[in-house]
């Protein structure tokens, strides 16, 4: 065999070769005219390719496979049109710090800069939304360009990585330049910075640990929790933090922020030290900035240096490694008082489900649906009231098991992040959990899991209207409702049969346990269209502008 045989391959074969090798087994797409040569190399490779029925789909499926199993999504899509729909995807990746690898087409090289056909500067639209971009000149680059874009996807803060492809070079031959390049390991915390943060642990009163989704990008569950239980300092999760704290624990006081528990947000309210844990004071969780947890001193630890002081001035900043930050933290402390207050805080304010009538009451059937589903089922939601009361009302014993789009608000995500996640880990039971807004925004993705007899449970809440915007209405628009209502929409079991999805719909209270043992006993996918009152409101809830202390909450006779 010559060695232009045995050496020499396409950019686009290289291309496949560089993704096996990284140990990609799943990526998400669909083709066109600019990727068609990687489409060509896909055949008779080891990868599994999943034909999304929207690009938009194949880019939060990628999101929902790297949350899922903490390993690089991989999506793809042809120049124009392919490209710009994967853009509110990779966005999703880069606001939530997914790992991603986003690859795209484009037009051959000449054509770069003369409006070609399906020509678009993917490179320049998605510079504010990747931490780093290549545009492949050369095939001999591809395969340490995927390397490097590998490492850079997972290093430090994750987040998403594009790829663009000209079809000339995805043709081109060329024999492999390699490359080493491997992701860079955190750096352990400065010494002088343990001890100044085990001093103000030491001297506080009314600590609270505050926990965000870096605890999972950084594999520090095991770590916050030893972390917890040498300290019993009362905590708190974000909504991406969810899942890393047992949620039946006496000191364990629930999510804090806009719809966050009251025991939480009150807790945080009275600290004097918070313990900031791979969390970035979103707004969505500390209200009015200036007057979130005005007595704390802060101890921030993360891996990423642009959020230390960014949004609440650090006292003591521990950079870099999380797990080894955790462990140097874990000592006893006597905080009994606060310990004591913290309890009756939880037992003050904890969820009722006792709403009257037969109506299905939306927190009480998602309470029902993790309690049946267990632990360790992974729910995928969207974005809305559902999402809240998911967050409010489910239990999950992992960060992994809780996919929600957080920074971007991601309508559209729960199916596509769903049939990643379930791609990811086959072995577990996972549920979407939609809305009738949000389900609309990526229903074709019911084909995908029909074509692929990928078993997903899904559970639709229908208000018929978009219910989070009706409520902001309701409060703070003088109940000037504006295009709020979707009393039109389809008959959601009707659409699934059409995909051949099995459906079925409930309207009353006593209808849900059997639907929902049904759902999820059943082989295969199936969707459960659930009927709920149209005047619903995610509660508590902190208007704009306001204190975490002062929330509104139901008004209950």
């Amino acid at each position: 065999m010559s060695d232009t045989t045995d050496m020499s391959k396409t950019g686009a074969e290289w291309l496949i070769h560089a993704l096996e090798r990284e140990g990609v087994d799943t990526l998400f797409g669909y083709p066109g005219g600019a990727i068609m040569p990687v489409y060509d190399a896909l055949v008779g490779s080891s990868l599994k390719h999943i034909l999304v029925r929207h690009e938009q789909g194949a880019a939060l499926a990628a999101v929902g496979y790297a949350r899922a199993s903490g390993k690089v999504g991989v999506c793809m899509a042809t120049s124009g049109p392919g490209a710009t729909n994967l853009v509110t995807g990779i966005a999703d990746a880069f606001m939530d710090s997914v790992p991603m690898v986003a690859i795209t087409g484009q037009v051959p090289s000449h054509l770069m800069g003369t409006d070609a056909f399906q020509e678009v500067d993917v490179f320049g639209i998605t510079l504010p939304i990747v931490k780093h971009s290549f545009i492949v000149r050369r095939a001999e680059d591809i395969c340490a360009i995927v390397r490097e874009a590998f490492a850079i996807a997972l290093e430090g803060r994750p987040g998403p990585v594009l790829i663009d492809l000209p079809k000339d070079v995805a043709n081109a031959r060329a024999v492999e330049k390699p490359s080493t390049r491997e992701a860079k390991r955190p750096l352990p915390p400065k010494l002088d910075a343990i001890q100044k943060a085990r001093s103000l642990i030491r001297e506080s009163k009314r600590p609270v640990l505050y926990i965000g989704g870096g605890v999972g990008m950084a594999n520090a569950e095991v770590a916050v929790k030893r972390l917890f239980d040498q300290t019993r300092i009362p905590a708190v999760c974000t909504l991406k933090g969810l899942g890393s704290m047992d949620p039946n624990d006496r000191l364990y006081m629930g999510m804090l922020g806009m719809h966050g528990n009251p025991a939480a947000n009150f807790a945080v309210q009275e600290a004097d030290l918070l313990i900031v844990i791979g969390a970035r004071f979103d707004d969505r969780a500390t209200g009015k900035l200036d007057t979130f947890a005005p007595r704390a001193k802060v101890i921030h630890l993360d891996a990423d240096t642009a959020e230390i002081d960014k949004l609440r001035y650090a006292d003591v900043a521990l950079l870099g490694d999380l797990n080894k930050s955790l462990d140097a933290l874990a000592e006893p402390t006597t905080i009994a008082d606060w310990q004591t207050r913290c309890q009756w805080l939880k037992t003050q304010h904890q969820w009722r489900y006792d709403a009257p009538g037969e109506d299905i009451y939306a927190p009480l059937l998602l309470k029902q649906l993790s309690e049946l589903g267990g632990p360790d089922m992974i729910v995928s939601c969207d974005v809305g009231q559902h999402q809240m009361w998911v967050a409010q009302h489910c239990s999950f014993s992992h960060i992994a098991n809780h996919l929600t789009s957080g920074g971007l608000g991601t309508m559209g995500f729960g199916l596509p992040a769903a049939i990643g996640a379930k791609l990811a880990r086959p072995q577990a039971t996972v549920a979407c959990v939609s809305g009738d807004g949000s389900i609309m925004m990526n229903i074709q993705e019911l084909a995908t899991l029909h074509r692929y007899g990928i078993a997903v449970k899904i559970i639709v809440l229908d208000n018929a209207g978009l219910g989070m915007v009706r409520q902001w209405q309701e409060l703070f628009f003088n109940q000037r409702f504006s295009e709020v209502d979707l009393s039109d929409n389809p008959d959601f079991a009707v659409l699934a049969r059409a995909f051949r999805i099995p459906a079925r719909t409930i309207e009353r209270r006593d209808e849900v346990l059997p639907a929902l043992t049904e759902l999820l006993n059943s082989e295969g996918s199936r969707l459960l269209h659930v009927r709920i009152d149209a005047k619903s409101n995610v509660w508590p809830l902190v208007p704009p502008g306001k204190s975490n202390a002062d929330m509104i909450e139901e008004k209950t006779s």
